[in-house]
């Protein structure tokens, strides 16, 4: 019996540490620092030409995740989690990479994950507007 939930411990934690995506940041140069905001409070932008004030780039984002156990949803909200915590406001996103199918595929059958995900996003903190 004591085997069995062994066994289930170890996959569920093996499994949580594959389904989590993990972004990384670099703070760029002489960027403000800024308090942390609520992460669901960060906009997502899909080009720089979408962000209509003026803004200060905080840091560059990199997320990192399984393919077969996240979405691009996910990663985004990765990198949004991490922006917040830098102070940044929104994100304007950059490249998405995924693995080839034959990678996808090798790695499935024979070791039960995908192939990673990449994405990359520039954290930003756009300006109040001035009345």
């Amino acid at each position: 019996m004591k085997g069995i939930f062994f066994t289930m411990f170890v996959a569920f934690f093996a499994f949580s540490l594959v389904a989590c995506v993990s972004t990384k940041a670099v703070r760029l140069g002489e960027a403000s620092v800024r308090p942390t905001i609520p992460w669901k409070q960060v906009k997502v932008f899909r080009s720089a030409d979408q962000v209509l004030s003026k803004y200060e780039e905080i840091a560059l984002l990199v997320g990192t995740g399984d393919s077969l156990w996240t979405s691009e949803k996910g990663m985004w909200n990765s990198m949004r989690r991490k922006a917040a915590a830098m102070g940044a406001n929104a994100i304007i996103l950059d490249a998405t990479s995924e693995p080839s199918a034959g990678t996808k595929l090798l790695g499935a059958v024979f070791l039960g994950i995908g192939g990673d995900r990449k994405g990359k996003a520039i954290a930003i903190y756009i300006h109040p507007e001035e009345k």
